[in-house]
């Protein structure tokens, strides 16, 4: 007799489930098995599997229309239908997932492998539940009995789980992606790395393993690639407060841009007062760019800080917090501040409420949404919103009136944060504070912050140009990539000439930078589009005064250059 626990789920928890827990459990009794079933749906999870019951298990099945998740039967053979195949082939489901184990847990046949070698791997599937689970065990398996360590990352809709850390991928020999969703391969470069579908390595775990170490490293990564690679340890090293506004900032960021290009094609179509004109195609383009896009983007900047905090809980309250932000007139200001306080008041209340196991499924669609919006919305409406809305005003007066002067200084520093880490903190924080100011219709910040972030690789690429004899021979090539990263406002595209050369390349570029973000401010460009770089300047009415602005990234572009000859030596023809 085989013990044998089950899950079955449905949308409405009802009829397929009960039938599908049904047919499991009489026709798993009539072969001779112990069959265990718990059903979920909308009216909760009943007959909960024990912790001791699954340990007991020889395998699981799992036979549903919904996610369900399946992290607690990690370590034993899973097997996924849906409930009506469990319904209809009851017989057969059973003998395919007992199989299914038997294969998973056999002896280790005559020509497995002893050694050292150590196997990492990343599976997933489009819902990130069964498939992605067993592939995983299976690929376990298939190692253990080859006589190689392993450690498998799954991926899926409960997100990431036994993540592989630097020190993993840097000591391995070889990875499989067994995947039938996107898995980005790009942190795995110069391993051997060998790709196939969950189902292969289900049934094929040995071979996928054996074409992983028999797999060509990966070539060395190119500038572009190099940049990339420098985006994503960023990203990763990211933690607490900016790693939340990042995230809320790159959601928000297709936002704004869809946005601003739509409000410019209205002028281009209808004039300055598109908006007024009902009816017309300006008109319109108004209402989809300026009444659609550019309302929401304060709320999904909020959402997504929450989201970044307290996963989908966070969503909801931090979406209304936005909102009310942009109604109350706290603006992005308030959109920060109302998605931090809904995220990790979410949070607080996921960690302090306690339910039953049955009714767990109420806390993230019901409970937690309900109490934190109501407690965001009043803080929004009553504390924060007066105070927040004061100080944006104030601000938005003063950049609104300043002279030539000031604008100047405010061109010049926000240049040199953007060229003073390439991307880092304080880059993003003048692009954040750029991009918030679009929703006060200020735009000149904009304009001098995209031109000076294009200006770093610009310049680099035209001193490796210019002044050959002062580069390496990978820098000279790197910079034909450099050249097109600055064209399309990647300022990264910088980093690798700054980190061989830091203390003469970072202080040219940020001359540079600073002497574009002046010229853009002091000659009142206005930018209506936060990204894109040269690609969105022939928009009509996406930029002002586009001699002007082009001009300051030429003249910022040849002062980068101008600095990095005075700055940098020659090298020694055997360096060069």
């Amino acid at each position: 007799m085989s013990k044998i626990v089950a899950v079955t789920a449905c949308p409405t928890g009802v009829a397929h489930t009960i039938m599908a827990a049904e047919a499991l459990k009489k026709v798993g009794a009539s072969m001779g098995h112990e069959v265990s079933v718990e059903t979920q749906g909308a009216e909760g999870t009943k007959d909960v599997l024990s912790e001791s019951g699954i340990a007991a298990a020889e395998v699981v099945i799992i036979a549903a229309d919904i996610h369900v998740d399946a992290e607690r039967f990690q370590g034993k053979p899973l097997y996924a239908v849906t409930t009506s195949t469990a319904i209809r082939d009851t017989e057969g489901v059973i003998k395919a997932a007992l199989d299914e184990a038997a294969s998973m847990t056999a002896a280790p046949t005559d020509d497995a492998v002893s050694g050292s070698k150590f196997v990492i791997g990343v599976t997933s599937c489009p819902t990130g539940i069964a498939h992605t689970f067993m592939a995983a065990e299976a690929l376990r398996k298939a190692g253990e009995k080859l006589g190689y360590e392993m450690k498998i990352e799954t991926q899926g809709s409960v997100g990431a789980k036994n993540v592989l850390t630097d020190e993993d991928i840097a000591r391995a020999d070889a990875v499989v992606i067994a995947a039938d969703a996107f898995v980005d391969t790009a942190r795995f470069a110069a391993k051997p790395l060998y790709e196939t579908t969950t189902k292969a390595a289900l049934h094929e775990g040995e071979q996928a393993i054996k074409s992983a170490l028999a797999a060509l490293p990966g070539s060395k990564a190119g500038l572009v690639d190099q940049v990339s690679e420098i985006k994503k340890e960023r990203s990763a090293v990211r933690t607490g407060p900016y790693r939340h506004l990042m995230t809320g900032v790159s959601y928000m960021l297709p936002v704004v841009v869809a946005g601003g290009l739509l409000i410019a094609l209205a002028f281009a179509f209808g004039g300055i007062y598109a908006g007024d004109n009902e009816g017309t195609f300006g008109w319109a383009l108004m209402q989809i760019g300026g009444a659609g896009a550019f309302s929401l983007f304060v709320p999904v900047l909020a959402a997504f800080i929450a989201f970044s905090i307290a996963q989908r809980p966070g969503i909801t309250p931090g979406l209304v917090g936005g909102l009310l932000a942009t109604n109350v007139g706290a603006g992005f200001l308030g959109g920060i501040v109302a998605g931090f306080i809904a995220g990790y008041l979410t949070q607080f209340l996921n960690d302090k409420i306690k339910l039953p196991e049955n009714l767990q499924g109420l806390k993230p669609v019901l409970i937690l949404p309900f109490i934190s919006t109501l407690v965001v919305g009043l803080l929004m409406i009553y504390v924060i919103g007066p105070p927040v809305k004061i100080a944006l005003t104030s601000l938005s007066e003063w950049l609104k009136g300043m002279q030539s002067g000031s604008a100047v200084g405010l061109g010049l520093l926000l240049g040199a944060m953007m060229a003073f880490d390439m991307g880092g903190p304080v880059n993003k924080a003048a692009y954040t504070f750029g991009v918030g100011l679009l929703s006060a219709s200020i735009y000149e910040p904009m304009a001098a912050i995209m031109a000076a972030g294009m200006t770093p690789p610009l310049g680099l690429a035209l001193a490796a140009t210019l002044f050959k004899n002062r580069f390496t021979e990978d820098e000279r090539e790197a910079s034909k990539a450099a050249f097109v990263l600055g064209l399309s406002f990647i300022t990264e595209g910088a980093i690798p000439f700054a980190a061989r050369d830091p203390f003469r390349v970072i202080p040219s570029i940020m001359l540079g930078s600073a002497v574009t973000g002046a010229i853009s401010m002091g000659l009142k460009c206005t930018l209506m589009v936060p990204h894109g770089g040269i690609f969105v300047l022939p928009i009509p009415n996406a930029v002002t005064h586009l001699a002007a602005y082009a001009g300051a990234i030429v003249v910022g572009t040849v002062v980068t250059a101008g600095a990095l000859f005075f700055a940098k030596r020659p090298l020694p023809e055997e360096a060069a």
